[in-house]
């Protein structure tokens, strides 16, 4: 794909193996210099009515399979994705932004989704309770059994539209759920043509629905409505408290903000924590939740790290994301490439150095690198969600530690270090989700379980534990 070439314009909403469309439309356009590249329908409350109702009518299809027949129709939906697999990196590329090296390892991640969702498809199982622990089960029997929950709502984010659709999606249809799926506003296309991709895998009708619109309106709406059993969200904490003010009595899962450390120990090999943190701060340009965006080096090493650091920040190639060659591309779009600037700013007059970067051209936002950050400011204390970097010296671990915790989130942290009692100690007091031990927070394997604490969230993903959430378990008990 290069810069200039369009990509086919999208129509209707994917609801009961129909596509519908609307009267109303809104374009979606290439973050990096607003070209269109796609067209959807604006849906509206009535639309997410027949949506639901299809949902009801494909999970009662989707529990009639078995846990094999579930497993098959997901990897089917897997090798058709491999066959289109540049078609879906070109549709993600476009819609985010993302370079299309980016795009390309996404879509091939999604690849691992499907796979390990089909294999807990396959082993979904209850246990045997031991009645007789007790006197009052002599003489009974009981097992449990885990059932779907009927139909799921999913809203998705634009950060990672196709992989992370399919953590939501493909659980839920492995555990004989149907589904709802809203994406994000500005990044619906990858998820209308996994409706084309599951339909053609013979998934049955209403198992898989697709609704276009605004977020506030039908994300606010699925919240609300009595017909979901469960509601799960990707996105900003804001969004996420009001949802759970308004989900009633339906089962909710939130996966939202965070402002993600990483801590730097004397004797780790600063090359290696350089170049990852590079990747983890600046890939997609920052627009990942668990991107890095606090840096704690020990005072002996900080120098030393913050030197590579800017050299690899600065080795970045901005450009295209079209072009096989960029590294950088960027934001959503040129509000949040102005927010981040402001942001910048902010530090700036508060007496925070820029070693590097923090330009902007339109959406775009050279990787920036900061330290000396007053602990005020928004870059050090809430999400960024962009491509920039703060950078603190340390004197004592147990410091560090501290201002890792020193937030309101705590989705994932990281920690490079050579020993391995004080890596421990580290994971064990980081008030965080998932820590990663000599490596970046956002390190993240599509099998692994994930998810955060505090103002981060609620439930986990990673196809295993997604699944538990998404079905409920009933005990079956009987006298002998």
């Amino acid at each position: 794909m290069t810069p200039g070439a369009q990509l086919q314009t999208v129509h209707g909403n994917y609801i009961g193996g129909e596509w519908v469309d609307t009267p109303q439309h809104d374009p979606v356009l290439l973050p990096y210099d607003g070209t269109r590249v796609g067209e959807i329908p604006r849906a509206g409350r009535d639309l997410l009515d027949r949506a639901v109702a299809a949902a009801r009518r494909g999970h009662a299809a989707m529990r009639a399979l078995s846990n094999y027949e579930r497993a098959d129709l997901l990897l089917r939906v897997r090798e058709l994705v491999r066959r289109d697999l540049a078609e879906y990196a070109q549709l993600i590329c476009a819609e985010t932004g993302k370079p299309i090296r980016e795009a390309r390892v996404e879509a091939e991640r999604g690849l691992q989704t499907l796979e390990a969702a089909a294999h807990e498809a396959r082993q979904l199982r209850g246990e045997v309770v031991p009645m007789d622990f007790s006197a009052t089960g002599k003489g009974r029997m009981a097992i449990t059994v885990r059932e779907p929950l009927g139909a799921i709502g999913c809203i998705t984010p634009f950060n990672v539209p196709f992989n992370l659709a399919l953590h939501k999606v493909a659980p839920a249809l492995a555990g004989g759920n149907g589904v709802v799926h809203k994406p994000a506003t500005k990044t619906p296309l990858s998820a209308l043509r996994l409706a084309r991709t599951i339909e053609e895998a013979g998934a049955p009708a209403g198992a898989y629905n697709v609704i276009t619109g605004s977020g506030a309106e039908i994300g606010m709406a699925m919240a609300e409505h009595p017909g979901l059993q469960m509601l799960t969200f990707t996105g900003s904490a804001e969004v996420g408290r009001a949802i759970r003010a308004r989900a009633g009595f339906k089962k909710v899962t939130l996966e939202l903000g965070n402002n993600s450390a990483v801590i730097i120990e004397p004797g780790s090999d600063l090359d290696t924590a350089a170049a990852r943190t590079v990747q983890g701060a600046f890939a997609h340009s920052g627009q990942v939740c668990i991107s890095v965006q606090r840096v704690f080096a020990h005072r002996s090493i900080v120098s030393g790290f913050l030197e590579r650091l800017k050299a690899g920040a600065e080795a970045l190639r901005i450009d295209h994301p079209y072009e096989n060659s960029t590294d950088i591309s960027s934001l959503i779009d040129e509000r949040e490439a102005i927010r981040i600037e402001e942001w910048i700013g902010e530090a700036a007059a508060g007496g925070a150095r820029v070693i590097t970067g923090g330009a902007r051209s339109f959406a775009t936002i050279r990787p920036a690198v900061l330290t000396d950050v007053p602990d005020g400011c928004r870059v050090a204390c809430q999400e960024a969600f962009g491509p920039v970097v703060a950078v603190y010296p340390y004197d004592d671990l147990e410091e560090a530690i501290e201002r890792a915790n020193a937030t309101p989130y705590g989705l994932q942290a990281g920690i490079f270090t050579q020993d391995i009692q004080r890596a421990f100690q580290a994971a064990r007091k980081l008030e965080v989700g998932g820590v990663m031990i000599n490596d970046i927070p956002m390190y993240r394997a599509d099998h692994m379980p994930y998810g955060g604490i505090k103002e981060s969230g609620a439930g986990r993903e990673g196809p295993r534990y997604a699944l538990e959430e998404m079905t409920e378990m009933k005990l079956i008990c009987w006298k002998i």
